[in-house]
C-alpha cells in the first residue's frame, strides 16, 4: 500500500516495488492520476489497485487497507508518504487553518494509516514492514514552516513507538528522513522562491536535489526482507544534510 502514489516519491517507489514483483495498492485524491499509473505498472506485467481517498480520513484509509486483503490476499507492506508542507511565514503570523491542514495531513495521516494497517499485520500473523515519509525536517529545523518541523519530528516519534510496540510480532516500522527532493510540489516552492533550490542545494553535501528514485530504493529496500533486523530507525536519504 503506497499513500501519496499520484506524484513524487509515492509514484516513484510504486513504480518500483512493482518491478521487483510486488502487489501494490495506490492511494492517493487524484483518481485519474492514480488510474493511468495502475496502468502503465499493468502494461508492464505488474499488478496495481487503485483505491480514491485521503489520508486524513481514516473510513478512507481502510478502504485502502481492505483493497490490498481483497484484491491481492494480504497486506504486507506500506508507504505511508503522503504529506504536505509550505515554507510559510514566521510561526506568529500563521494562521491556525494552516497548522491543521499540517498536522493533518503529515501526522493524522500517517496515524490513520498505521493504526488501519497494523491490525490487518497482527491477524494475519506473519508480520510486514512499514516505512513513514518523515523529512530532515524530522532532525532539526531547516527553515521550513514551524509547523512542517513539528510535524515531521511527530512523524518519527510515531514510527519508534510502533516499532517497540509490535516488533515482537515482526512488523518492522521505519521512517525516510527524506532530504530536498525534486517533485511537484519542491517544483512549485521554486517557483514561487528561487532561492528555495539555493537554500536546499547549500544545505546537501553532494550539492543537488534528490531524484525520486533515489528516495524509492530506499522504500523499496526497508520493505523488503533485504532489511529485516532494520526497526525503529530513522534512515536519513538527504544528501548528507544531516552530517553536517
Amino acid at each position: 500500500m503506497v499513500t501519496g502514489a499520484s506524484s513524487g516519491i509515492g509514484e516513484a517507489a510504486a513504480r518500483l516495488l512493482a518491478a521487483e514483483g510486488a502487489a501494490i495498492v495506490l492511494m492517493a485524491r487524484r483518481a485519474d492520476r492514480l488510474r493511468e499509473l495502475a496502468r502503465n505498472i499493468e502494461d508492464k506485467g505488474g499488478r496495481a489497485a487503485v483505491s480514491v481517498g485521503d489520508v486524513r480520513s481514516a473510513a478512507d484509509v481502510e478502504r485502502a487497507v481492505s483493497t490490498a486483503v481483497d484484491t491481492f490476499g494480504s497486506l504486507d507492506g506500506a508507504f505511508n508518504n503522503a504529506g504536505w508542507g509550505t515554507i510559510g511565514p514566521p510561526l506568529h503570523e500563521m494562521d491556525d487553518a494552516d497548522y491543521d491542514r499540517m498536522m493533518d495531513v503529515n501526522v493524522r495521516g500517517v496515524w490513520n494509516c498505521l493504526r488501519k494497517q497494523i491490525p490487518v499485520m497482527l491477524a494475519q500473523g506473519s508480520g510486514g514492514s512499514i516505512v513513514n515519509t518523515s523529512s530532515t525536517a524530522g532532525l532539526f529545523a531547516t527553515g521550513a514552516s514551524a509547523p512542517y518541523v513539528a510535524a515531521k519530528h511527530a512523524v518519527a516519534g510515531l514510527t519508534k513507538a510502533a516499532a517497540a510496540q509490535y516488533g515482537g510480532q515482526g512488523i518492522r516500522v521505519n521512517a525516510l528522513m527524506v532530504g530536498s527532493t525534486r517533485t511537484e510540489l519542491m517544483d512549485a516552492a521554486i517557483q514561487s522562491n528561487p532561492q528555495v533550490e539555493e537554500h536546499s542545494v547549500a544545505r546537501a553535501i553532494q550539492r543537488r536535489l534528490a531524484d525520486p528514485q533515489e528516495v524509492a530504493q530506499a522504500v523499496v529496500w526497508l520493505c523488503s526482507d533485504r532489511s529485516s533486523f532494520v526497526t525503529g530507525a530513522t534512515v536519513p536519504v538527504d544528501g548528507g544534510c544531516s552530517a553536517i
